[in-house]
């Protein structure tokens, strides 16, 4: 019989009326579960009534609770008579983990400040003998801090109570003290059920009712961890077994042996935490329908919830217990991204990065007005490559955004939560879905709940202080699911399965640091002290969920324990002790099974794309207008060809944060061509070279102008070196020149960025044609050498070309080896510049000037023993081959090193 079950029907049994019982319970989740329960069994009478633990300590106490953003901000205000120095947000980097503390101290010890005194004398000891030093010694700083606290807790409390507010721990304390007079003085019969770990004061709370007889207490205990003094799980209900008030006239309710009644317990190793969503479907199927009320699938990870959600196609009905963590949604991450923005404000107000902005704006629920502005903004940026966005080009390219006013910075934090709340209210206005929507609302109640406590304190808070603020609501906030508690597949946290059983139970993420959660209490107060006053330690919390875990699966009969078995993060990839514990010490034989990553392998087949009759119709497009280059990339890959020279597709412009190699080469060129202009077509002179040196940052700056870039882009970091290692390479090149001129050389520059187009007959008849079209960067004129100069920011590769004996057999596909590509597109050019300007083959060089190695100047082409008829011929063969119908385009394999 179930526990609650088995509560229920002995409480029937011995009470006439049940409805004079106050049931109290560890929450509140079992209360639908005991009112169906008592449907069943027919009960026609008044219901009990329901409370939980912390309830009653409440009501004993007779105070008000305060808690969160209220009590920090009342406690600053007494701090501030103990030291007015510190402000309210560096008293937020330390309260709240001492307020835990605190409340800690109240709630299992007799008197907090027996342990504040004790921590002050433990700083004095420390510090006994020693030069204390100034006050940034470490040491002095916290004899100094709990000095303040022995005077700061004691008149917090006392300034408390004056207005008949009490923390969490203040209210047992408080509770404590009247526990005795209210177990002689009620009338009321109190029924506690199933309690493990009691703290001092709820210890005392029930004995004393029992003393009175007036209480009854139901536990779930088990034999098995309550007879092994080394199970962790039944540390706490052991200690309850030795209480005076169970004895021969009242027994110890109940110890039962479940958990050594045949159970099939299976754990999975599974490689990676969305694996588990994934594989939870093949758990499913082997459970019958009609036992899908009857399992729980217990998450250790709340963040796996979206992932579950999108995995239970398979199942009918879902109630979910646990809420979705506000935090984890689009619009949360938006808000925590403008915070963001504003901080950096607060450090930087003169520009914006762009990537802290593009994120909000992708984010943020955008109409189609908005989204349109969003486009421009996006397109300018990525047009200019604008990494650091000034003020005034924000407001140009943004002044028209709906919420424009949230990107800028606020005169006040004040001001900027009045922006907030009004930008959440009109968003509700627009189209979103349900989710979306429910996200705004919290948060715009959550903006209001901060304005109105904020108020009354006059504290003047910073934008990241007022992030705290905001991240402690959110934190606890969630989107509660809508369903049916008592019907269908269950979907809970471990604490929600408090006083529950199901007979099938599904363990979600059973890694070590997830079940237990370990040694991760933030606390201020040392082990060794906490475990000398009776305050729980991280071992109590351990015990804690090693009971929770043993009576989950005790009365249940199939248990699925999944881990992730990678590590990642903080994440070590190691399953849980209590697994061990179950494959050591258990009666059990687990089945232990191995989960690989169930999604198929993306497939690596190389593309191939042949030439049907579309393809064959944009080839002879193509030919029309045919680049040196679209070759260059046919050999480099011929699907690359197909995509970018025949369905003409393009990239997508990045925002360079670092100078990409295309950019530093453009930076080059537009110098050199800036440099060059004004001295084309003319005899070169030593003073033209020389003047032309004396305007190098001039040509850079022209350069990053016609770029469109930034010049902050250029003046820090990697960028800067990129910036003066270009500027060096055209006084290199200049430089060069001038060298030939001052050694008697006549030179001349002839064109910049040479057009060219040329015809290319592809048989003797010159019927069947390409055209080809290009830009030369420059052509000069050399001691009568006609030289056709192409700029290239690689080193020079294969400029030589000597086939040997090998000649007649590699000749005809010279060209399709991509070493040569450099040869090939300097073969095309002097093809086209021979032909157009009728100059002499024999008064033509073709030649790379690499930015490498620009002290070596031109390297040009050299052909040994091959006629240019010859080669022209291996450039129709490559031609040839692109054109032929029964060669498809076949993807290359990229090797990387």
């Amino acid at each position: 019989m179930q526990f609650l079950q088995k509560i229920i029907s002995e409480l029937l049994e011995n009470h006439q009326d049940i409805s004079e019982l106050d049931i109290v319970l560890p929450g509140k989740r079992p209360m639908v579960f005991i009112k169906r329960i008592l449907q069943e069994k027919q009960y026609q009478g008044l219901l009990p009534n329901f409370v939980t633990i912390d309830e009653l300590i409440a009501e004993l106490s007779e105070n008000v609770e305060i808690k969160g953003i209220a009590l920090w901000l009342f406690s600053f205000r007494i701090y501030n008579k103990i030291d007015s120095s510190e402000d309210f947000s560096g008293f937020l980097k330390w309260f709240p983990t001492l307020q835990k503390d605190w409340d800690d101290m109240m709630k299992f010890s007799d008197d907090d400040q027996k342990i504040l005194l004790w921590m002050l004398d433990e700083e004095r000891i420390k510090n006994w003998g020693e030069n204390l030093g100034d006050d940034d010694n470490p040491r002095k700083r916290n004899l100094n801090f709990w000095r303040k606290m022995n005077e700061f807790l004691p008149l917090l409390k006392s300034e408390l109570r004056k207005e008949n507010l009490a923390t969490s721990g203040m209210l047992y304390q408080e509770a404590f003290s009247k526990i005795e007079n209210f177990a002689k003085q009620t009338n009321r019969q109190f029924v506690f059920c199933g309690f493990n770990a009691l703290s001092r004061v709820e210890e005392q709370l029930v004995r004393q009712l029992l003393q009175w007889n007036k209480a009854e207490t139901y536990f779930q205990a088990d034999q098995y961890y309550i007879d092994d003094e080394r199970q962790e799980s039944g540390k706490f209900l052991r200690e309850t077994l030795k209480w005076k008030e169970f004895n021969d006239s009242r027994d110890f309710k109940w110890i039962e042996n479940q958990f050594n009644q045949p159970k099939n317990i299976k754990t999975y190793e599974v490689s990676g935490n969305i694996v588990q969503a994934k594989f939870l479907p093949e758990i499913l199927k082997k459970i019958p329908k009609k036992e899908l009320s009857e399992t729980a699938l217990v998450l250790l990870d709340e963040n796996l919830l979206p992932a579950v959600l999108d995995s239970l196609n398979v199942v009918e009905s879902v109630n979910i217990t646990m809420g979705f963590p506000l935090k984890n949604l689009s619009f949360s991450n938006a808000i925590k991204k403008l915070f963001y923005l504003q901080k950096q404000q607060e450090k930087k107000s003169s520009s914006y990065y762009y990537a802290d902005v593009l994120p909000i704006l992708e984010e943020l629920p955008n109409d189609e007005k908005d989204s349109e502005v969003i486009r421009n903004f996006v397109a300018t940026i990525e047009e200019r490559n604008i990494v650091y966005i000034s003020k005034s080009l924000l407001q140009e390219l943004l002044r028209n955004l709906s919420y424009f006013q949230l990107l800028q910075k606020p005169e006040s934090s004040q001001q900027f939560l009045d922006l907030l709340i009004k930008f959440c209210y009109e968003l509700k206005f627009k189209e979103l879905d349900d989710i979306q929507y429910e996200n705004i609302a919290l948060f715009e109640n959550v903006f209001k709940i901060i304005k109105n406590q904020l108020l009354p304190y006059q504290i003047d808070v910073k934008i990241e202080t007022l992030e705290v603020l905001i991240n402690q609501l959110v934190n606890s906030e969630s989107i509660d699911f809508v369903g049916e508690p008592l019907a269908g597949f269950q979907i809970m946290g471990l604490l929600e399965t408090r006083l529950l059983n199901f007979k099938n139970v599904i363990l979600l993420s059973v890694n070590e640091g997830k079940l237990p959660l370990g040694n991760t209490q933030n606390t201020y107060i040392p082990f060794d002290v906490r475990k000398n006053f009776g305050l729980n330690t991280f071992l109590e919390n351990d015990s804690i969920y090693a009971y929770h875990f043993y009576r989950l699966i005790q009365n249940s009969e199939n248990v699925h324990l999944l881990y992730n078995a990678l590590s990642s993060g903080v994440n070590t990839g190691e399953k849980s002790r209590f697994i061990t514990q179950l494959e050591m010490e258990s009666s059990h034989k687990i089945e232990h099974i191995i989960i690989e990553n169930s999604s198929e392998p993306i497939a690596q087949e190389l593309m191939k794309i042949d030439k049907n009759d579309e393809v064959m119709r944009l080839l002879n497009e193509w030919k029309n207008r045919v680049s040196p280059s679209h070759l260059v990339t046919y050999l480099y890959n011929p699907i690359d060809f197909y995509l970018n020279n025949l369905l003409k597709t393009r990239e997508t412009n990045e925002i360079e944060e670092e100078l990409s190699q295309r950019n530093y080469g453009n930076l080059v060129h537009y110098a050199l061509q800036f440099l060059h202009e004004p001295i084309k077509g003319k005899i070169l002179s030593v003073n033209d070279l020389e003047d032309l040196l004396q305007q190098t940052d001039s040509a850079i700056d022209f350069a990053i102008e016609k770029l469109k870039h930034q010049q902050e882009f250029y003046e820090r970091g990697m960028n800067y070196i990129h910036k003066e290692i270009a500027k060096r390479v055209v006084r290199n090149i200049v430089e060069y020149d001038l060298e030939l001129v001052k050694n008697g050389s006549a030179l001349e520059i002839l064109d910049l960025e040479k057009e060219i187009n040329c015809d290319f007959f592809l048989d003797e008849n010159q019927n069947n044609k390409i055209s080809f079209y290009g830009f030369i960067d420059r052509i000069d004129r050399l001691d009568g050498i006609t030289r056709v100069i192409d700029y290239k920011t690689a080193k020079p590769k294969k400029l030589t070309v000597n086939l040997g004996k090998n000649k007649e057999e590699k000749l005809p596909e010279l060209f399709f080896n991509d070493d040569y590509k450099q040869a090939l597109q300097l073969s095309i050019y002097k093809y086209c510049i021979k032909n157009v300007l009728n100059i002499n083959p024999d008064h033509i060089e073709t030649a790379i000037w690499s930015f490498a190695e620009v002290n070596n100047g031109p390297q040009k082409l050299n052909f040994i023993d091959i006629e240019d008829s010859e080669v022209e011929d291996s450039i129709r063969n490559l031609i040839f081959e692109i054109l032929n119908p029964e060669i498809p385009f076949e993807e290359k394999e990229k090797v990387s090193w």
